[in-house]
């Protein structure tokens, strides 16, 4: 088993955020730097970038892998004037034309040792040469461990001590609210509610040597692949090649099971009653596959009435094993409701006689 030598608890990636959200809005804690670890994929750049939005403040994003050590330092000419060399400043770095907002040191622990030098003088003491990062300004880097699979140099105790850092992983309830929220492919979706350990492997691709494994960001590309207009073959050649032959075998299993056990279409186009439960799923697969196709159909107002109906007929499913309808009900009205406020669709829900039902189930459900 892999310990963890950071010694910090995990936190999912919307933890992360809300985080550094209040960070930023402390003018002191701002001033602090933070480290942001994680495996690759989780999002740790999103976040920061969703951060300097919400602020409506610039942001400055370094990829330290891309740069020279002179590239952050700047250049060096001779002053005829002083008698002296002198630096100049980077252009992309802040000045005080812009007295507020996020640094964003991406990579920080991959980058050459010679760089790290001086991206740590931002960190410890805001400042590099003669150049010095304006009051407002908070200092966010972010990187991976050499646990996590990647290269990484070790980090010293004494630059550790001048920074908040996360241990941020991948969390299958903020990344399916994230999916959801993106219109992901309905068929991944499901499966990571199903498997929510295949939403990464980084620890099995480590231990096993393998070059390609299953991330976030890789669930991200495998469900345009999805959603593309690829022949089967070329779906399957290209997921393979994202998540490795094993997570793509078993995914594109659990597809094939999909497709058998529930048509979004014929449901809801079926009567309610007899007719729409004799559709309905009979596996856990196929419970969450109608979750999320329903969810990725309803963008219209007689489509939403629809899915509310469907989802208030679960229990009469012909399961043939025992199946979490009441959770899968919850859930479904959940996103449901999202999805139609998002729309605009949300007088859609209030009227529909089974979204009413569904409240009264929970009032009158033991506390």
């Amino acid at each position: 088993m892999i310990t963890d030598p950071m010694n910090v608890p995990p936190v999912s990636i919307a933890a992360a955020k809300a985080a550094l959200l209040e960070q930023y809005a402390d003018p002191v804690l701002r001033r602090r730097a933070t480290m942001l670890w994680g495996p690759r994929g989780v999002g740790k750049s999103s976040i920061v970038r969703q951060v300097a939005e919400r602020f409506g403040v610039p942001l400055v994003d370094l990829r330290l892998t891309t740069i020279e050590p002179v590239d952050l330092r700047g250049a060096i000419y001779a002053d005829d004037t002083q008698r002296r060399t002198v630096w100049f400043p980077p252009e992309f770095l802040p000045t005080d034309d812009d007295p507020a907002g996020i640094l964003f040191l991406d990579e920080l622990t991959a980058a050459d040792q010679r760089l790290q030098i001086s991206a740590y003088s931002l960190i410890l003491d805001r400042r590099v040469g003669r150049y010095r990062l304006p009051d407002g300004w908070m200092v966010v880097a972010a990187g991976n461990a050499s646990h996590h699979g990647a290269i990484s140099h070790d980090m010293g105790t004494a630059l550790a001590d001048r920074m908040f850092h996360f241990n941020v992983q991948a969390a299958v309830d903020a990344f399916l609210a994230h999916a959801a929220a993106h219109g992901f492919a309905p068929e991944v979706m499901a499966y990571l509610r199903v498997r929510p350990d295949r939403l990464d492997d980084t620890s099995a691709q480590v231990a096993a040597d393998h070059l390609v494994g299953a991330s976030p960001r890789g669930w991200e590309d495998v469900s345009n692949v999805l959603k593309s207009g690829l022949s089967d073959a070329g779906k399957r050649a290209f997921v393979q090649g994202r998540i490795g032959a094993a997570n793509a075998a078993e995914f594109f299993g659990v597809l094939r099971e999909l497709a058998a056990a529930v048509d979004v279409t014929r449901l809801l186009a079926a009567a309610p009653g007899p007719e729409t439960a004799a559709l309905l799923p009979r596996s856990l697969d196929g419970l969450y596959g109608m979750v999320y196709g329903l969810l990725a159909a309803a963008d219209d107002a007689p489509t939403m009435a629809r899915a509310l109906e469907v989802v208030d007929q679960l229990p009469d499913a012909p399961a043939r094993e025992p199946l979490p309808v009441r959770e899968a009900q919850t859930l479904s009205m959940e996103l449901l409701m999202q999805r139609a406020l998002e729309r605009g669709l949300e007088t859609t829900i209030l009227d529909s006689p089974a979204y009413r039902r569904h409240l009264e189930r929970r009032e009158g459900a033991p506390g």
